[in-house]
This record gives structure tokens, sequence and C-alpha cells, in this order.
């Protein structure tokens, strides 16, 4: 498993861990992160409630939870079965049974919230909400924080807790009026910031994050819209991150993993391996790079421009998802055997417009948000979540 040594300038990997021991990691992360989403999707029944600006570092403890301790969460209604339950109707129903989502602001982060891939947990990037839902509905918010939505910035990602069944507390990636930053969220208190001074720009804040291990986040950041910022060693902008203290307040300098990433910096990490990809776009060319030893190795490059926005890995291939383009592209994960990289093959075209981030699911199954609202020619039900499994699972390149 790509594990990541700290530098000043590029990145650098560990070298990989056993096969047997990067197995028994990736079972626990997966066990970990279904009890996460189990507890999303079951148990949370109410809206996290954060009005208040939090613009001091010294944010302060956070208010007690308002439930008494060990009393149980509530039980939601048993659900019609779905071969019984009538189709609802109303503007925001989408006729394409593939779509889980509806009727969204303009779209940050998704991922999964269950293991088949029928629910999702999506961040409108505009509204600051971290919202999770599934087809019909309903939809539930999670977490809020007040953001600087102008340009692409806003509510760029999130990341539940490693022990989110436990403390609810949900990592945020946003913008705010002077800076981009990370900060912890917590039903019913004010946003908290645990890493700020992550540069912000006109363009170029998109990033993305995730846990590795319960005490790593790692986050992806933009150029805030400046190419040289990605290469300086004093700057958070264009790099890999991993971030270790979660203290509010505390804002210690992060690792700096890798460098010279250009804007709308999406990660993908291979659930299987560790092995970690980076999609990015940069002013002459978006590409797909893996994190190795001896820094970032580009994969393969798209001259045109596609305008790549989000990355998964699943079933031997490494998808992009594309906004210009309206495109899901697929290459092949290099392995051992086969460490060719053939031409990409576009397994979805112009079917639900200008798309934005996306998840893979083990099964193969992606989800796919869309962001016809900031770019595209919106829909009645825009923004929007699909379910996409494609052909032979990603490996059917014919």
């Amino acid at each position: 498993m790509w594990k990541g040594r700290p530098t000043g300038t590029r990145g650098h990997a560990g070298r990989p861990s056993s096969p047997a021991s990067a197995d028994r990691r990736v079972r626990v992360r997966w066990r970990t992160l279904l009890t996460v989403l189990t507890a999303v999707v079951v148990l949370v029944g109410g809206c996290a409630d954060f009005t208040a600006q939090d613009n001091q570092r010294e944010a302060g403890a956070f208010s007690p939870n308002n439930r008494p301790s060990g009393q149980p969460e509530p039980t939601p209604p048993p659900e019609t079965p779905r071969e019984t339950q009538p189709p609802p109707t109303g503007p925001c129903v989408d006729p394409d049974p593939a779509v889980i989502a509806t009727c969204l602001a303009s779209t940050g982060g998704v991922m999964p919230g269950d293991e088949q891939g029928e629910v999702t947990v999506v961040a409108e990037r505009t509204t600051g909400k971290i919202l999770t839902t599934k087809r019909y509905g309903p939809a539930r918010t999670l977490g809020e924080a007040p953001v600087d939505a102008s340009g692409d910035g806003g509510l760029i990602d999130f990341a539940f807790s490693p022990t989110y069944s436990q403390d609810r507390l949900i990592y945020a990636y946003i913008t705010t009026p002077s800076d981009n930053r990370i900060v912890r969220l917590a039903p019913g208190d004010v946003p908290k910031p645990i890493l700020t001074g992550i540069p912000k720009g006109a363009t170029g804040n998109m990033g993305a994050m995730y846990f590795r291990s319960p005490t790593e986040l790692v986050v992806a950041t933009g150029n805030a819209g400046n190419p040289a910022a990605a290469d300086d060693p004093s700057s958070l902008a264009g790099k890999v991150l991993l971030v270790t203290s979660f203290t509010s307040g505390a804002s210690p300098r992060p690792a700096i993993l890798a460098s010279g990433f250009g804007s709308t910096v999406s990660l993908c990490p291979n659930a299987s391996t560790g092995t970690v990809y980076v999609a990015d776009q940069t002013a002459t060319e978006d590409r797909v790079q893996v994190l190795e030893e001896g820094g970032p190795k580009v994969l393969w490059t798209w001259p045109d421009r596609p305008q790549i926005a989000g990355c998964g890995v699943a079933a031997g291939s490494i998808f992009v998802s594309t906004t210009r383009t309206q495109r899901i592209e697929a290459i092949n994960e290099p392995t051992r055997e086969e460490p060719t990289i053939t031409a990409p093959a576009v397994v979805l075209e112009r079917r639900y417009g200008a798309l934005g981030r996306m998840a893979a699911l083990p099964n193969g199954l992606l989800q796919v948000a869309t962001v016809n609202k900031e770019v595209g020619t919106a829909k009645p039900t825009d923004d929007r979540v699909f379910r996409f499994l494609p052909a032979g699972g990603g490996n059917d390149r014919t």
C-alpha cells in the first residue's frame, strides 16, 4: 500500500506492504466504511445546523451531544417492498432508473452510501450542505458549513470520521472568504478549523481528500490558479498533503507527499492495493498520474483537455469523468504483468450532461455527480447523481 514519505518538493512513496498485510488493511477499511455508511443511511434522521461563522482559529471544545449516552437512535419506519412501491410524482422525479439523487445544487464530492451503491452521499458545492439520499428520496442533511462558492470554490469534498458511528464527525474541505481549509463538523456545533491557509484563487480551488487510516487524512489541493505555487515548497497549493493533527485551532503544517498538481485535482485510491492515482487539469493537458516512490508518474494525458473532474478505480480500470466532453472514459490500470497503458475507451457519452466528481465501488459500479447548473444545460431534475456499471465492469475495452 502506498504510504508516502514527506518531502518539500516532489512526492515520494514508501515501499509496498506485503500482499497479505495490504489485504488485511483493505478488509478493515471496507468494514469500517460499511459501518460508517450504515450509520449514515439508517441512523441519521436530523439535520446538522451550522449557521454561525467560524472565523476564529481558537474555536474551543465541541458542545456536548444532546442525546444521553446509551439512548438508542430513532429507527426509521420499514419501507414498502420495492416491487409494490408506486413511483412518486413531482418535478424532482427523474424517469431514468439509474438516477438516485435529483434537484441538487451544483455538486462537489460524492461517495456511495451503501454497499450496493443505491444510496449516495453528495456535497452541494454552492450551499455547503452534505446530503444523503436514494432514488425517490428523501434527502437528509448530514452536515453543513458556510462557504464562499464564488468561482469553483465552496464545499469541495468531505470525509467521514473513521469512528463516525460513535462520534458523528465529518471533515469538510471548504472555501471561505480568505482561504481554502479543512474543518470538522459535529451535530449542533459550528465548524471547527483543522487545517487553514490553503491558497484560494478565482479558479483552481477544487481538490479532494480521504482517510487512508484512522489517523491519516490525505488531502489533494488545487493550484489556486497559480501554476508556480504547485512547485513552491512553501505553498500548500497544488499538493498532496498528509494531515495527522485533528485538534481544532492547532492547524500545524501538514507533510507534503507530492507536488506539481494543477486544478480540479481528484484522488482515486485502489482499495485493494492501496495504489493512489491523481487526476488533474493543467494549462496544456488533462492527465492521470500514479504516486510512486520516485514521485508522481504520468500514465496518460489528454491534450484536448476534456476537463477531467473526477476519477475512480474499479475492476482493473481507472475511470475519469469529464465536464466539457460529458464522458466517462476508462484506461486500464497498469499491473506488473500488463504495465502498458492503452488508449482510453469511452464507456458513456453525453447521456447526463456535464459530469463532475465520481466514486467507485468494489463491485465495479460508479456513482457520478453532474454539474449542469454550473457549466452545462440544466434539466428540471438537475443536478443529479447517477449509478453506472460499465460493460464488463470496465475491462470490456473492445
